[in-house]
């Protein structure tokens, strides 16, 4: 059941609350691109709206831009409604005002110059030693002539560049994408991201794992006799039919976030908590992947696709896929992992359940229930509600078994 928006007393800008003197944190001026979304939308703005109330960031400054031909003050009801229905911490309305006055739309049409402009305007606002990201939120086809316009406005210096899923579209697309952008910005300005990973829930994955002696000593194929991630979505396409035609189910969910947190589940401990350890370890997990059988392989449409606006009426884009995939590795040999995402499910989840080896022999009699809910699951849910859960079997109290 969703809990109710919670409604926080928020301090100031810039200032992180932590019992002693706050401590400042470097000025930034965010610009969004693709920023009237589905993902800026749902989350981006929200988040961005939370984080400047709220103190717990650095104080900001958002230069929107997409290709809408907004206003500012257009762009600013756009955003109060995105918060008001997918924020999940209330905003009152007298709070509002400090938000929306951080906030500036630029037409993406309006050209180069013109972001540059409102970037030092921000920037003039925010006073000296301000940092730059540039957070884009547009398909892989746009990323290119995105990372161009920063160039050509001159936004590189101070600054870094946060790139959304999926990077690129193949193997070799996303290649020659990480050789262009090399031509702009230095490796250490790159953020590839995927925001799955950002969920307290997928890093509490990390902390269950490697924090405890109970359950890393069985995280392995003697012990583990498959694991299913499953992401179904009630949502369909909302808007997003000139994505989606060219992505699909598995580039859109599989080989992003459904990898990702594979990764976190099959991963060896790291050296350390940080972004290179980590990576370190998730790669060779990528690596040890087994060429997937598509006999393995479930695609699906859901009924009326095709009738959506900017689908093709001959479609073979997938909505829906499940499939089969092994790691070829010491601890995962043998062992199954099963994904399954799709749009317009009948329940939204985002479930990840790690089945134990059953018992060699069953001693209970016939009738008594053992073995008929399945093994034994340790269940992470990873929707907003961080939820671990461990079911097994015990007997009832009464007589008998």
């Amino acid at each position: 059941m969703s809990q109710p928006p919670q409604t926080i007393a928020y301090p100031a800008p810039g200032a992180r609350p932590t019992g002693r003197e706050p401590e400042r944190l470097t000025p930034h001026v965010v610009v969004l691109f693709g920023a009237t979304g589905d993902l800026a939308r749902r989350k981006l703005l929200p988040g961005l709206a939370h984080l400047s109330i709220s103190g717990l960031g650095p104080d900001i400054r958002i230069v929107a831009t997409s290709l809408e031909d907004f206003s500012t003050e257009e762009f600013r009801e756009h955003a109060q409604a995105a918060c008001t229905e997918f924020g999940s911490h209330k905003i009152e309305l007298e709070q509002w005002p400090a938000f929306a006055e951080r906030l500036v739309y630029v037409p993406q049409s309006a050209g180069p110059q013109a972001l540059a402009a409102a970037v030092a305007d921000a920037e003039a606002k925010l006073g000296p030693d301000v940092q730059r990201l540039h957070y884009l939120s547009v398909p892989p086809k746009a990323a290119l002539s995105v990372v161009t316009m920063l160039a050509d406005a001159g936004l590189v210096e101070r600054s870094r560049v946060v790139m959304e899923k999926p990077f690129g579209t193949d193997l070799a697309s996303a290649i020659e994408l990480n050789d262009q952008v090399h031509g702009v910005f230095r490796e250490r300005q790159i953020f590839r991201i995927d925001h799955f990973l950002g969920k307290e829930a997928a890093q509490n994955i990390l902390a269950f794992r490697f924090a405890n002696g109970l359950f890393e000593p069985i995280w392995n194929r003697n012990f583990i006799d498959h694991v299913q991630i499953d992401v179904p979505e009630q949502l369909g396409l909302d808007r997003r039919a000139g994505f989606y035609e060219s992505t699909g189910a598995f580039k859109d969910m599989v080989v992003t976030h459904l990898f990702q947190v594979m990764a976190f589940v099959a991963m060896e401990p790291p050296t350390a908590l940080e972004p290179r350890a980590i990576s370190e370890e998730k790669n060779k997990v990528f690596r040890s992947l087994l060429p997937i059988d598509t006999r393995n392989v479930v695609r699906g449409q859901y009924v009326g696709y095709r009738d959506e606006p900017g689908v093709s009426p001959e479609s073979e884009t997938e909505t829906f896929i499940a499939l089969h995939v092994g790691l070829d590795n010491w601890r995962w040999a043998g062992v199954p992992f099963y994904l399954r995402t799709g749009k317009r499910m009948a329940e939204g989840q985002r479930i990840i359940s790690i089945a134990f080896r059953e018992a060699p022999r069953s001693m209970f009699p016939p009738g008594s229930g053992v073995g008929t809910q399945g093994p034994d699951h340790l269940t992470f849910d990873l929707a907003d509600e961080t939820k671990v859960s461990l079911s097994f079997y015990g007997k009832r109290p009464g007589p008998g078994y």
